[in-house]
């Protein structure tokens, strides 16, 4: 189907951003991304590129002028890090992006949102969108993106067309994120529990795919506006199952040895405390929130988007893998 309409995605060179895009253009659209760097990806693509920082109020209005749809992707995600980093890019950006909405009467947004937001410290086994937000946060990304999302839904209920869509861990080709993380940190993993927790995952293709049907929903459907979407492979599987896999398609072996959940979190606890004593800004090697993400269960029925947003994912999670794998073979140095 050519559309041909003017979409904007924010964060369009980032690792989900740059999936959408490549969607889009094959959609029939012509698209603009809005980063603060310029890729030579994008480029190649066609796609016009306005650098700029989310913080920036002005610099968004001006990538907004035009769009029929805006795809918010860009986001500052991590398990650590300065609050107000976190607070600038993901709840002052989002706050900038509604406000561009409004102004240049762009038609829909699309927000790219996370079950972080709902997370509570405790398994979450088949929930819906009903489940409320946490009274706490242990981070300040769940923290901010749940600001963030709520922003978006008060959005909607003042008149802007909005969907937000809730991916669990993306991964796949060209993964910046999950995959180079579990690599650099190989040698020294451990499984933490029993290992038998299991959590949704979504491979790129389906997320990115995700996306584009609610933008299509959402426009034949305006009565969809304001409503959130978990979205996954709607295959859970265990954690450290899947974490073998991704170690296993990078060459590296399984994981060997374990630790308890009581274990990680006083470790996570104690890593914070010295982290933040001694002002370092790099990742700990563990935290609170990662020891209670990575021994609990957190998958989600996705009833909601199957019925709405007509969504099923394209790929599975074995053929997802082997495509992981013949990317990686492909850019191994030589």
């Amino acid at each position: 189907m050519s559309t041909r309409g003017q979409m904007l995605v924010t964060g369009g060179g980032g690792f989900l951003g740059k999936a959408i895009v490549r969607r889009l253009i094959a959609r029939g659209d012509r698209v603009r991304s809005f980063s603060r760097s310029v890729y030579p990806q994008l480029a190649e693509m066609g796609v016009e590129q306005v650098q700029g920082d989310l913080a920036d109020a002005g610099a968004v209005a001006a990538a907004c002028e035009g769009v029929e749809a805006v795809f918010h992707v860009a986001a500052k995600a991590g398990m650590w890090g300065d609050r107000e980093a976190f607070y600038k890019a993901n709840v002052t950006g989002t706050e900038n992006v509604i406000a561009a909405c409004r102004q240049q009467e762009v038609q829909r947004l699309i927000h790219t949102s996370s079950p972080s937001v709902v997370f509570d410290d405790g398994d979450m086994e088949g929930v819906d969108e009903s489940v409320p937000y946490p009274a706490h946060f242990h981070a300040p990304y769940p923290e901010t993106k749940a600001r963030a999302e709520q922003l978006v839904r008060a959005a909607a209920e003042n008149g802007l067309a909005t969907v937000c869509l809730r991916p669990h861990q993306i991964w796949g080709p060209e993964d910046s994120h999950i995959l180079p993380r579990i690599v650099a940190r190989a040698k020294r993993l451990k499984r933490i529990g029993d290992g038998t927790n299991r959590v949704d995952t979504i491979y790129i293709d389906n997320a990115a795919e995700a996306h584009l049907l609610a933008d299509v929903a959402l426009a034949a459907n305006p009565e969809l506006s304001g409503r959130v979407y978990f979205i996954s492979d709607d295959a859970p599987i265990p954690l450290w199952e899947m974490v073998d896999h991704l170690l296993v398609a990078s060459g590296l072996p399984k994981i060997k040895g374990s630790v308890s959940p009581q274990t990680a979190y006083r470790a996570g606890a104690v890593f914070e405390t010295l982290y933040n004593w001694l002002g370092i800004e790099k990742d700990p090697p563990m935290t609170r929130w990662v020891a209670r993400e990575a021994a609990t269960s957190h998958w989600f029925d996705i009833t909601a988007a199957k019925r709405d947003l007509k969504y099923t994912p394209i790929v599975s999670i074995e053929e997802g893998l082997q495509r992981l794998r013949t990317w990686l073979a492909d850019t191994a140095p030589r």
